[in-house]
């Protein structure tokens, strides 16, 4: 095993990163919010609200932006195009990198990711059962210190 300094391309998602954008994530979830879901959708934003919060520490960023440049790039393991499986890898990146950086979502990140979601799907409430999946998830690595 080498002791070398992990850097941005060799962390988990590392070579992903590159093809995060704002522009890109933005045009992604209008372009596929319909076809992922609330549950799917509301997981990118808490990621991407964390990547903005100046509270998130630097290594919890790196590995936000390698899973959602990878969930913005168009042809991955499964590309997206694929009827019903077409998203579960990216699904999969993001459950990854929750369970890496549940600790930064803040009280804050979830507030701005439900208000982005209300105007995405309509009426959906702090309550709706796949919002309070995606909470369930996080509280469980956040508890074990994760």
């Amino acid at each position: 095993m080498d002791n070398q300094p992990q850097t941005i391309e060799r962390q988990p998602y590392g070579e992903y990163r590159k093809h995060y954008s704002d522009e890109g994530f933005r045009s992604k979830l209008k372009r596929s919010a319909a076809s992922i879901g609330i549950k799917a959708a509301y997981l990118a934003l808490l990621l991407y609200y964390a990547l903005k919060s100046p509270k998130t520490p630097k290594t919890a960023k790196i590995q936000i932006y390698g899973a959602l440049g990878y969930w913005i790039l168009p042809l991955d393991i499964m590309p997206d195009i694929l009827p019903a499986i077409g998203y579960v890898d990216d699904w999969g990146a993001l459950l990854l990198a929750l369970g890496h950086v549940a600790g930064s979502i803040n009280d804050e990140v979830r507030q701005q990711a439900k208000n982005k979601l209300r105007q995405l799907f309509r009426g959906t409430e702090d309550d709706h059962p796949e919002v309070v999946e995606v909470e369930r998830r996080i509280q469980a690595p956040a508890a074990r210190g994760v």
